[in-house]
Parts: structure tokens; sequence; C-alpha cells
């Protein structure tokens, strides 16, 4: 049966931008591809991969940046200085970079207490080394009371491809098997079962984590990588929409085949929220050749970082990108990105 994920709901028309702009899903999308990509259009640019791969003379480089703006600023498993250095180091992980170097920018509302920013700041430096980088430059600026929330951080970072494979979404083809390398949906729920006091028997804690080194396993082991993408704003669902997209596949999921723990499960039911839709901060899902599927499964469930690794999923030819998933009872719905914002402030 053919699916078409066309939304009779004009929804790309607005006058002013709304939370849901930086939410991940349609909205961001749009909002990226109607103004910053026709703005600043350039080759580079348009592989629209976490980060972006520039030559020259001594070989290549990963380039990236981001930015974290996430509330509370400490929640179970983290907090915004140790995840910006993970979020950064994973960006350039997927284009299968050995990240070097970062730089750090705060933002910092006046009146914050400098025991918590000492505290952010000792965490980043502490994850930095963690992972293997330098922070070697960064800036300084104080906002007004009232108009920062604390604490705002940017982070830059490059590193080094010492691989000659292609790791990018427009490399996807038919025959790929999909991967991820771990439970999905905790860090959106750790962060939101803070926010709204919600208890459970254990703790829900981020699973922000540098994911790098795993990456950097699998290319030593000669696995052919096809694509590489951290599953943070919009989740799952929201990544292998524009993979799809951006390779012109289907890509099919079985959903039992998608780890997901029973608390966060729980917690996405309690709030109306499907798992696949929510942001993790130390998970990818990787598009690998399927004769070289079950070793990599195997090299990353070998990885602390990769443990809950599963196959759960591959890609089939078609006339239009989409991604489907397959329930628990057999029937096939698509699988399509949120059309705005459902966790804001999670990253």
């Amino acid at each position: 049966m053919e699916f078409t994920s066309n939304c009779p709901i004009p929804i790309s028309q607005y006058p002013h931008v709304l939370m849901a702009h930086g939410g991940g899903g349609k909205l961001m999308h749009q909002l990226i591809g109607k103004m910053f990509l026709t703005a600043f259009n350039n080759p580079l640019l348009e592989t629209q991969h976490d980060s972006t791969v520039v030559e020259w003379p001594g070989g290549k480089l990963a380039f990236t940046t981001d930015s974290y703006v996430v509330r509370p600023i400490f929640f179970p498993g983290g907090d915004i200085g140790s995840m910006a250095v993970h979020g950064t180091v994973n960006d350039l992980a997927m284009s299968g970079a050995r990240p070097l170097y970062l730089s750090s920018a705060f933002i910092i509302e006046e009146g914050l207490p400098m025991e918590t920013l000492w505290r952010v700041v000792s965490s980043m430096s502490d994850a930095a080394r963690r992972c293997g980088v330098q922070i070697i430059t960064g800036d300084t600026k104080v906002v007004d009371k009232g108009k920062g929330d604390g604490l705002f951080i940017n982070t830059a970072g490059i590193g080094v491809i010492e691989h000659e494979q292609k790791i990018a979404p427009q490399n996807v083809r038919p025959g790929d098997v999909v991967l991820v390398s771990g439970d999905l949906g905790r860090h959106g729920m750790a962060i939101m079962a803070v926010r709204e006091g919600l208890a459970f028997e254990s703790q829900i804690e981020s699973d922000s984590a540098p994911v790098a080194d795993l990456v950097l396993e699998l290319l030593r082991a000669g696995i052919e990588i096809h694509c590489l993408r951290d599953l943070t704003r919009g989740g799952l669902a929201s990544a292998l929409n524009e993979i799809a997209e951006a390779s012109v596949v289907k890509i099919e999921i079985v959903e039992n085949s998608v780890p997901v723990r029973e608390d966060v499960h729980a917690a996405c039911e309690m709030l109306g929220l499907d798992p696949l839709h929510v942001a993790c901060e130390g998970r990818f899902a990787a598009f690998i050749a399927a004769k070289d599927a079950e070793c990599a499964l195997q090299i990353m469930r070998g990885h602390v970082v990769g443990t809950g690794s599963a196959v759960i999923g591959q890609v089939v030819e078609s006339s239009a990108p989409l991604v489907t998933l397959k329930s628990a009872i057999g029937a096939n719905r698509i699988l399509d990105m949120p059309s705005g914002e459902q966790l804001p402030r999670i990253c």
C-alpha cells in the first residue's frame, strides 16, 4: 500500500516566529529551508548534515555549531555545560570525524549566582576532558536581568576526518539497514519529569553522552556507513524523515524493534507524547550496508554508550520520500515528523 504524507492544513505562513520554529519539526524545517538556506545558499550548506565536511590541502575537516537553551540548566543525568560538549562532539561524529577543538560562548543573565556558573563551567571542563577535546576560544556576554533566563551557551566544533567514506544523508540507498545506538526518549522525559514534578519508581536520567568513540570504532572496523544522524530535536521521527527526503527513499521501521524503556513509555503516555518524537542527547541512527549490519550491531552493543543498540528497520526504493512504522498488530502507518513543538527548551 502506498502512503502520502501531504498535509491539507496550511502550516507554513506565520507572520511571527513561534516556539515551534525551533522544535525540530515541520515548522523548523520550513524556516530553515525558506529563509536560511535561501539567504546563505551554497553547496556545503545544502548537505544539511549535523556537521559540514570541508576539504583543504591537508585533508578533510568537519565543522559544526550549536546553541543550548535547556531549562532547567541542571537535570537528572546532566546539565547545560556537559550537554553543550556532548552535543557538539556528537555532531562532528555524525560525519565520521574525530573531534579536536571547541569554542564556547556564554550568554549570562545578570543575577545568575556565581556558584551556578562555576558548576556549569566545571562540568563543561570535565566533559571536554573525557571527550578528548580542548575548548580553545570563546566569548562572554551579560544581558539584563529578565532577558536571558539564566544562561545560554553556544559551541562550535572542529574535527578531522581520517577515512575515505562519505557519510551523509544523500548517501542512503535501498537495502541499507537502520540501527539505533540505544533506548530512546530518556533525555526529553528527564527534563519534563523535573518540570512537571512527575514521580516514578526510578528516576529517569538523561541519555546525554558522547558517541564519537563508538563511531570511530565502527570506522576502524571497516563498517560501510552511509549515514549517521543524532536523534536530538524531533527525535527519531524527524531524523528519519530528514534522511528519507534527502535521499528520496522509503524507510520502513518496526515498532517492536525500537528500544524504549517502560518508564519512558509511561511518562510519554502521561504527557500525551510519542516517544519517537522525543529528543535524545546520546543516541544516533546509523544507516549501514546490509553486509555489515550484524557486525556493526555487535560492535555497538560492545561499547558503553551502545549497549542497547538495535536493528529497527530497512531502506527500500521509492519514488517519493516516506517513513512508515509497522505496529505491534502488523498495521502500517506513516511516521511523520511533528508539525510544531512538543517539548520546548530541552536542549
